[in-house]
């Protein structure tokens, strides 16, 4: 399997760990740092320790898993122990985790004497498709994601197939979500391509196809001016309707349940508002209520998150902002959608 090239960057798909312990030496870095959590630190960081084990200028931060771990506290946390282990500006740092990883510790990073080099070793489906390509960065402030962050590049990507078989299905699926949203935005072949494959254990051509059309859309609009705007499909109302359950559900929704309900919601705008027709409508409704559990969503909820959502990052001028299709395979940009179109989405998804 072919090398992605990015803009600035290769994606490894094939020998990873070799092609990553290469990076390292050829980099000729002072010291570097693998940054993970405690789920990677049991089931994926022996496999770099054991590749690293005669090196001795790197050491190891660890932090909590989880979104609640994505914050500014955190952050500082790194900041001071990259301090403490003597980082300088010809250190590395090795993000091996998921999303929150990538965002995270990609963040602090970035910023950390003005920028350190940082590349992506990500272990779960979600940040392998999503977050580890692109170069964006960010952490969360009251629990609006990704709020502060940066447009910073990877040195490298390093996808291990491997790394995938310790996830819960949960998560398997949370990944899962972004893979179907890359589909129904630019590619309605490889759309039905996954609603006919066995999505509880995607392939690795499934998997290489999602970063192909993420790095594709990210060369063409590094910094979201454009095109890039189309992988917002599904996050305006999703990104609320995560933040509102990490802020009142015991067992908080993931983050790809929560954009499989936001793609339902826009969706239906998107027939409303931009010509996709019932017969696609009802097809995006029925993979994703087959797919992902009912949610419960009350119409107490939906002044709370018509506020989550007048805080997004995308907004403009105050108004709330959606990419939303023409038809499986094709999005359409910068649509404002008015509180009364929203409330309208969150009944359709809440009354299936």
């Amino acid at each position: 399997m072919n090398t992605i090239q990015s803009n600035s960057y290769p994606i490894f798909f094939e020998n990873t760990i070799g092609e990553l312990s290469k990076f390292v030496r050829e980099g000729d870095y002072s010291r570097f740092f693998i940054l993970t959590d405690e789920n990677t630190a049991i089931h994926c960081l022996p496999v770099l320790q054991v590749e690293f084990a005669g090196y001795d200028n790197f050491d190891i931060i660890e932090i909590n898993a989880g979104e609640e771990s994505k914050d500014i506290d955190f952050c500082i946390g790194i900041w001071k122990m990259l301090i403490d282990f003597g980082a300088d500006r010809k250190s590395l740092l090795i993000n091996l985790g998921g999303g929150v990883i990538s965002d995270l510790g990609g963040f602090a990073a970035s910023t950390f004497k003005r920028g350190i080099d940082f590349v992506h070793v990500p272990t779960t489906l979600l940040s392998q498709v999503d977050a580890s390509v692109g170069g964006k960065t960010g952490i969360d402030i009251d629990r609006i994601k990704n709020i502060i962050g940066t447009f910073t590049q990877p040195k490298a990507v390093f996808i291990n197939n491997d790394f995938l078989t310790s996830l819960p299905a949960r998560q398997i699926l949370s990944g899962t979500a972004e893979m179907l949203k890359h589909g129904l935005i630019m590619d309605a072949a490889y759309w039905a391509a996954l609603k006919n494959s066995d999505l509880s254990a995607p392939s690795v051509d499934l998997i290489y196809r999602s970063v192909e059309i993420k790095n594709k859309v990210v060369m063409e609009d590094p910094t979201e001016k454009g095109i890039r705007k189309a992988l917002n499909f599904g996050h305006t109302i999703g990104h609320a309707v995560e933040t509102n359950s990490l802020l009142n559900d015991e067992d908080p929704l993931t983050h790809g349940e929560a954009i499989a309900i936001g793609m339902i919601c826009e969706a239906y705008l998107a027939h409303k508002k931009t010509g996709l027709s019932s017969d696609d409508l009802a097809e995006i409704v029925a993979v994703f209520t087959g797919l992902y559990p009912k949610y419960d969503l009350s119409k107490t909820d939906y002044a709370e998150l018509c506020k989550i959502m007048l805080k997004d990052k995308k907004n403009q001028n105050g108004n709330i902002n959606c990419t939303l299709l023409n038809k499986i395979g094709e999005c359409n940009l910068d649509n404002i959608c008015s509180e009364a179109e929203l409330y309208e989405s969150l009944a359709f998804y809440a009354e299936l």
